[in-house]
């Protein structure tokens, strides 16, 4: 069995590591907000170029505090419209929804399966006041063209980067969290910086916002049992910033091992039957997931399961058809819903071996 994403072996790398920082932490009992957190806070802004980093529950949340901490810095307001992918996960979706704000669903471009500018410039209007580009899959979305055309349009462009820790920029050679006014980050335990639970953090430059997301994540605090603002529980926890510490520490090793699978993939697999990712080869890619399209997918679905291959598919229905948004359902979206039939995932993660890279290629030119 080659696995999709074997976490086990992925994190007992750092086995001795977790338990130290364990064994520290209970004894200095500083569960909620401690040195963890801000060591960390400090370490990932560091590591993405930022000025600030702030903590959260998870990436869900990150993003909708960046959406609220605007409203509440008046640069946005409610029922304000802002454009997200229309092929992400629900979360993006969801995080404006949460800050009462209208979602714009756009097409993505169908090599990258990201936004590029032309598409969103053809659904701009005066309610639009803000841009989500969601960097899926670990590739960097159309950054240049989407901040220009930001700037040219005033509007606020925000990153949902929960599946690009690290992935670097080819015109600017910044990171992601580091290429628009604020950049929301999750840290579910599948992702390239994975906790070992649920975390979040938001990157800025942006003072004013940060200081506001301290606030909206702690009920509004700054000093215990005073509240400034109507708040939230959403910070990040303490064990688990440890966690994270130890593990960004390997992130661009990691990094650079999957963009060597994905390197091998493209290289070794050739099958008319299977669309394999657009690629350019630079680091603006962290390979999150490995996204093929295949015109029979329940049939090569079969085919990896008989092989003891495991898979995944991010995602098999698309936000506007979730029964949840069910206030889309009359929306009509071709290439989204065509790009939810096919996709699938293969394995990719920092600790498959050589032999089981070559054993997938084998296998996929045997399809």
């Amino acid at each position: 069995m080659i696995k999709f994403l074997d976490l086990h072996k992925i994190n007992n790398r750092f086995r001795e590591d977790f338990q130290n920082s364990f064994s520290k932490s209970l004894d200095d009992s500083r569960f909620i907000l401690g040195n963890n957190v801000a060591k960390f806070e400090s370490g990932y802004a560091e590591y993405c170029g930022t000025k600030y980093c702030v903590g959260t529950g998870n990436g869900l949340d990150a993003l909708a505090l960046i959406l609220k901490g605007y409203i509440h810095l008046g640069k946005l307001k409610k029922g304000d419209k802002v454009i997200v992918p229309a092929n992400t996960f629900i979360a993006t979706v969801l995080s404006v929804l949460h800050a009462k704000l209208i979602p714009v669903l756009v097409e993505p471009n169908p090599e990258t399966y990201n936004l590029s500018a032309d598409l969103v410039k053809d659904q701009l209007d005066t309610d639009i006041k803000a841009i989500i580009m969601v960097h899926l899959y670990g590739q960097l979305a159309d950054v240049e063209s989407l901040k220009q055309l930001a700037d040219e349009c005033n509007l606020l462009l925000m990153e949902d980067a929960a599946q690009a820790h690290g992935a670097e920029s080819s015109f600017n050679s910044l990171k992601a969290g580091n290429l628009s006014h604020a950049a929301a980050f999750s840290f579910y335990p599948s992702k390239n910086l994975g906790a070992l639970g649920d975390g979040g953090a938001v990157t800025t430059n942006d003072l004013e916002l940060a200081k506001t997301l301290r606030l909206l994540n702690n009920y509004g605090s700054e000093e215990k049992y005073t509240n400034r603002i109507i708040g939230f529980n959403s910070r990040l926890d303490d064990m688990q910033a440890a966690f994270l510490s130890i593990k960004l520490k390997a992130l661009d090793i990691d990094n650079e091992r999957r963009r060597t699978i994905a390197k091998a993939y493209l290289k070794g697999v050739n099958n008319s039957k299977l669309k394999l990712p657009f690629y350019d080869g630079s680091k603006n890619h962290v390979f999150y997931a490995f996204v093929i399209e295949v015109d029979d997918r329940d049939d090569f679905k079969k085919f990896l399961n008989k092989h003891h291959i495991e898979w995944l598919i991010h995602y098999p229905i698309p936000p506007h058809q979730q029964q949840a948004l069910n206030v889309f359902s009359n929306l009509v979206l071709p290439l989204t819903e065509k790009i939810h039939k096919r996709i699938i995932s293969l394995p990719i993660s920092p600790v498959m071996t050589d032999r089981d890279v070559q054993t997938v290629i084998d296998l996929l030119n045997t399809y």
